[in-house]
């Protein structure tokens, strides 16, 4: 047994995989600071406190685009990966102005940090 997974492991490096880091999460997270807080205050866009979770369009006091209120989108690792990689096929007609962050591990590490920082 300790064959298979050592092999599993190895096909894993090699395929390129890894484990999402949150601490290089936090330092990509400044691309999305100029327009989104994690203390609850909003700026340009909502905060981004608790977003783990939450229905798309639904925090309170920020006003949305009416297609993120329309929208039935629930942030999780997925939907957060997608939304990141091309908001608009996510949300079609959100008004987030915003260049795709083509990289999935940065991506995938930016949402790590998300669900940490809570």
């Amino acid at each position: 047994m300790r064959l298979g997974v050592a092999t599993i492991a190895l096909l894993a490096v090699a395929g390129g995989a890894h484990a999402a880091d949150p601490v290089r999460g936090q330092e990509l997270y400044a691309l999305c600071q100029a327009c989104h807080t994690l203390n609850g205050e909003h700026g340009l866009g909502p905060s981004l406190q608790g977003i783990i979770g939450r229905r798309a369009g639904a925090v309170e006091g920020f006003r949305y685009s009416p297609a993120m209120r329309r929208s039935e989108v629930v942030w999780n690792a997925t939907t957060l990966d997608r939304f990141m990689e091309d908001s608009q096929a996510v949300v079609r007609g959100n008004r987030m102005p915003f260049d795709a962050i083509a990289d999935a591990r940065d991506r995938a590490d930016i949402v790590a940090y998300l669900e940490r920082a809570k």
